[in-house]
């Protein structure tokens, strides 16, 4: 890349394209996002790198860039940030480091290219006039989890190919190219595989850093993100923004979901014989009083049914999990099963109980499967064909049916997703505006 802009320090030029996004229309909405964590100038730092909370530079990769290009980087490590990327999807950075990394740069690169066709930010090109950074026409309309599933599925048939028989450049098949050492500097210089389109990676994603953070900071980062962009759309409003998709996508009502959860488990899940006179309370007794005994029935399987018919995108997904998570870390459940389905159950997970998988990683071990159409049926059919004891279901989907909402056995709760128009004709329900 040319050296440009030499006018100014790097630090200088970092404040003013931070101040012009702040102040322009379209990206008043994430002034507060911007604010969120530490933001400066890395001497050693080859591009630019975030952990979701902090964003930095680097010096030289800055002094190379246009301000327009400068704007696309700050945007791109911003969006990691409003988009919770390094925390919410680190699931998929245990599965795949790599295509983790490359998969959430492409929907960002899209967005942001989409965003500014006036030119206000442009994503950087080298000295040949080559685009730095991840971008395929191909993932347009994809969540981040579609695209790693796409960029995962080409991978393994690579990888599948070379064992086949000798590559044709006489490497093994073994995958090699595949993590290798990529998953330390986020997208690295690799993008070559599945990826179609640019092949160099624009930025370093520090998923150890996201992941030194305790759960208690990764809620409160989250929280500090949800007010943030709440602040800046309602800042927005008063000055006439024109606003921000990517801001839209986040903003939620303020139905209180995980109450009606809460609520939801404690009704259905809790012991109903709350006394005991074959225990009588021994506290009691030595006054001379004859008392039943409380006793604590411990909830037992609770069945969280996963709509992954490919309307409900991954952002959604992890925000669901993370909250019924908390929920039993309330109730304490001795399991959850988490089924995924579309018109049958793809996916069959148990955390808790005797499984050697522990609740704490729900979140993390998940892997959803799915894509096809919707049919709810199934759901209560393989509970019934598996002999599954479930306490209570949770059925979230979208309501977009391919049929009826199914004949059930169980005290059932919907946690309908953006769809204000579904009426669920059994068991309770909750609109859920992501």
């Amino acid at each position: 890349m040319l050296a440009i802009n030499l006018e100014l320090s790097a630090e200088q030029r970092l404040n003013k394209n931070v101040n012009k996004i702040i102040s322009h229309d379209r990206y008043v909405p994430m002034v507060g996002v911007v604010m969120v964590g530490s933001t400066g100038i890395d001497e050693d730092c080859p591009t630019a790198y975030t952990n979701g909370r902090d964003a930095y530079y680097g010096r030289e990769f800055v002094e190379g860039l246009s301000d327009p290009e400068f704007r696309f980087l700050i945007l791109h490590e911003n969006y990691h940030k409003m988009f919770m990327h390094l925390t919410s999807w680190d699931y998929l950075y245990a599965e795949d480091p790599e295509l983790a990394n490359m998969a959430c740069d492409y929907v960002i690169n899209l967005m942001i290219v989409d965003e500014n066709t006036d030119g206000f930010a442009t994503m950087p090109v080298d000295a040949q006039g080559n685009t730095v950074g991840l971008l395929d026409e191909r993932f347009r309309g994809m969540n981040e989890l579609q695209v790693f599933r796409i960029l995962k599925q080409e991978k393994d048939d690579e990888a599948e190919d070379g064992e086949s028989g000798e590559s044709e450049d006489g490497e093994s098949g073994d995958g090699e190219s595949g993590d290798g050492e990529s998953g330390e500097s986020g997208d690295g210089e690799s993008g070559e595989s599945g990826a179609g389109g640019s092949g160099a990676g624009l930025d370093e994603h520090d998923w150890e850093g996201a992941k030194d953070m305790t759960e208690e900071e990764k809620g409160d980062l989250a929280r500090e993100i949800d007010q943030a962009v709440r602040q800046g759309a309602l800042t927005a409003g008063k000055i006439g923004s024109g606003g921000n998709r990517a801001v839209d996508q986040l903003l939620q009502t303020q139905v209180n979901w995980r109450k009606a959860l809460r609520e939801f488990i404690t009704e259905t899940c809790t012991g109903t014989d709350d006394s005991t006179w074959r225990r009588p309370s021994r506290r009691h007794m030595a006054a001379g009083i004859l008392r039943p005994s409380g006793i604590t029935e411990r909830v037992g399987e609770l069945v969280i049914a996963i709509d992954t018919s490919g309307s409900i995108g991954g952002p959604e997904l992890t925000r669901c999990l993370s909250e019924i998570k908390g929920v039993c870390d309330t109730v304490k459940p001795e399991s959850v099963r988490v089924l995924y389905w579309d018109t049958q159950v793809c996916g069959d997970e148990v955390y808790g109980g005797n499984t050697g998988t522990p609740l704490e990683q729900l979140t993390q071990r998940t892997t959803p499967a799915g894509g096809g159409g919707t049919a709810v049926q199934c759901i209560p059919d393989h509970i019934r064909d598996t002999g599954i004891k479930a306490q209570a279901v949770i059925v979230l989907t979208d309501g977009y049916l391919g049929g009826d909402w199914g004949t059930w056995s169980t005290p059932l709760l919907w946690g309908i997703i953006c769809n204000k128009s579904a009426k669920p004709t059994v068991g309770k329900t909750i609109h859920i505006d992501l």
